[in-house]
């Protein structure tokens, strides 16, 4: 086998979960945080947040009689040692165990309400005020033009395909804050500087995105992502909210089930397991509906 083949069956191997993708993608940006940054992610914070979303997801999944999947596990560890800062090592771990335990606590129709690592943040900064806070995510100007073209490729190569909630959310919010910098008379540098945060790279590409806490439909999803975009926009503008963008999110989560009811269409599912009849193995990647389905499952 040349070097061609093996690179081909590569890819191939890794595209066959969007999860691969997004582990790729948000382990470079944990590594552009830690590189760039006296105050970026730090292995420690890794760990922590690792060893408690882990624990949640194997208690979880023995709970509930479904087998351990720990990709979903590993991303929410990246991506709240990423997003979140706090004052002691184990309120990484906190807010890992907050996060997986509501994505199998807190479910309609076999699907999570609130994206993991956003409600594991959100728990933590209401929980302990000024002890948490998210990350700023100022990494300076070439690294976070890196970084949103790493994020970029991630979501276009994966097999989640939800480029249309990321760029009609950060669509809708740049056009809030150009619009208003316009309407007072402000200079395009504020919008811009509200636009160039390493958080909100990771917020538009890898937590509004994830296609298991988001309308099914394109329709949905894009009425999703103007709300979080208003909601995220007066969060800034009006009371100043630091974690403006998972606060919105965090709030706006139950609005997925009506939209998925109004506006309905196919199931995005993670991975290969098959799904059970209640839905508790949530971690398929067929469709539901789809004509294909029992085929696909019965794969090994």
């Amino acid at each position: 086998m040349d070097v061609r083949d093996a690179t081909i069956g590569a890819v191939r191997a890794v595209n066959r979960d969007a999860r691969h993708w997004q582990l790729l993608a948000l382990s470079g940006l944990f590594l552009i945080s830690v590189y760039t940054t006296d105050f970026g992610a730090r292995p420690m914070h890794l760990l922590s947040a690792f060893t408690g979303a882990m624990s949640a997801q194997a208690l979880a999944s023995l709970l509930v009689k479904t087998r351990f999947e720990w990709k979903s596990a590993a991303i929410t560890s990246l991506s709240l040692s990423i997003l979140m800062r706090a004052v002691d090592p184990w309120m990484w771990f906190a807010a890992g165990v907050i996060g997986i335990g509501l994505k199998f606590a807190v479910r309609y129709k076999g699907k999570h309400v609130f994206n993991p690592a956003c409600i594991g943040i959100v728990v933590m900064c209401l929980v302990f005020g000024r002890d948490v806070w998210v990350s700023p995510g100022q990494w300076g100007q070439a690294p976070l033009i890196a970084g949103w073209a790493v994020a970029l490729a991630a979501l276009v190569l994966s097999s989640a395909k939800r480029l249309d909630i990321a760029f009609g959310f950060i669509g809708t919010f740049a056009a809030i804050l150009f619009g208003r910098a316009l309407w007072l008379g402000d200079p395009m540098a504020i919008p811009i500087h509200q636009l160039s945060s390493g958080t909100l790279l990771v917020f538009t590409f890898f937590m509004i995105t994830d296609p298991r806490s988001t309308p099914d439909s394109r329709a949905g999803r894009l009425v999703f992502a103007a709300c979080v975009a208003s909601l995220t926009a007066w969060f800034i503008i009006g009371p100043n909210v630091r974690a403006a963008p998972l606060m919105a999110l965090a709030a706006l989560s139950v609005m997925t089930p009506f939209l998925d009811r109004f506006l309905p269409a196919n199931r995005f599912q993670w991975g290969k397991a098959s799904m059970s009849k209640e839905g508790r193995d949530h971690e398929t990647q067929t469709p539901v509906g789809s004509r294909h389905a029992g085929a696909r499952l019965a794969r090994p």
